[in-house]
């Protein structure tokens, strides 16, 4: 039981890290990027080529997975997504989900559509016990690297400055450039990062999800289920959101495998009728 809910804490902490940077999107800048997880297959298919082709230390093919997916990012945003912030919600949704389908294409037709893992070094292989707890070693990296991250990202848009200057861009864009702040930059940034931990999320996911081109749309719903129970008013609704649905699912699978994902859509339901507006939403809505 007890290593059950080891795995689902790393699988719900792994969902998290693919999922946080559309909460950031869609929280903090009301913008629909259900194009959000090319950026982590983009991460993936990163590390992939540095590790598996170029013989790259897998611990450090994991920035070069986050600096792909964040240039990436940075360069889509300021020539494709600032043309849609004003949009409706439906020219969005329209938007972002024909560049999922335009980048399964793309990388079908060059990496092929065959699954990739990564080579992952032997030291991540294997499990060790504790208490009679079996504890996964490379899930055990995810917990660390995941829980660093939730602490970090926290911290930022709780207490720094970018984080204050974020909220006021997203509140009142024209209010925030008579102030003097560059809206434009702030919100590059944000997406930049949002996509750059998407790409890492796909890089420490290879190993147990698989990569292959129509990752961006096996995933999506996973995405927007976090998002969704957990609320977009901060980072902490999708961080509780993914570690009860990432218990709910691997417990699901192993005590019920001929249901399969059963179990996270009954959370979803559940949780949806009693707070459908997520698990931490705002007070009032603005």
């Amino acid at each position: 039981m007890l290593t059950i809910l080891f795995d689902g804490i790393a699988y719900g902490m792994l969902l998290f890290v693919l999922a946080c940077g559309l909460a950031v999107t869609l929280g903090l800048m009301n913008f629909v990027n259900l194009a959000h997880g090319a950026f982590a297959m983009t991460g993936g298919y990163a590390a992939f080529i540095a590790v598996n082709r170029f013989g790259v230390p897998f611990l450090l093919g994991l920035p070069i997975a986050f600096l792909a997916s964040a240039l990436l990012g940075i360069i889509l945003e300021r020539t494709l997504y600032v043309h849609v912030y004003r949009k409706s919600h439906l020219d969005q949704v329209l938007f972002s989900i024909g560049l999922v389908f335009m980048a399964v294409a793309a990388v079908d037709y060059i990496m092929g559509s065959s699954q990739v893992f990564i080579d992952v070094p032997d030291y991540l292989k294997g499990q060790f016990n504790v208490f009679g707890v079996g504890i996964g070693k490379y899930r055990l990296l995810i917990i660390v690297i995941c829980g660093l991250l939730t602490a970090a990202l926290q911290f930022v848009l709780s207490y720094t400055r970018f984080g204050s200057r974020l909220r006021a861009s997203v509140d009142d864009a024209r209010v925030a450039r008579g102030l003097g702040i560059n809206v434009n930059a702030v919100f590059a940034a944000t997406f930049a990062v949002g996509s750059g931990l998407a790409g890492l999320g796909g890089a420490l996911g290879v190993e147990i999800l698989g990569l292959d081109p129509y990752f961006p749309l096996k995933f999506m719903i996973y995405f927007l289920i976090v998002v969704t129970v957990g609320g977009t008013s901060s980072i902490t609704g999708p961080f509780v959101a993914s570690t009860l649905l990432g218990v709910a699912d691997v417990a699901g699978k192993y005590y019920v495998p001929k249901l399969g994902t059963f179990a996270i859509y009954t959370v979803m339901i559940v949780v949806l009728i009693w707070r459908p507006q997520g698990l931490f939403a705002r007070g009032s809505a603005k």
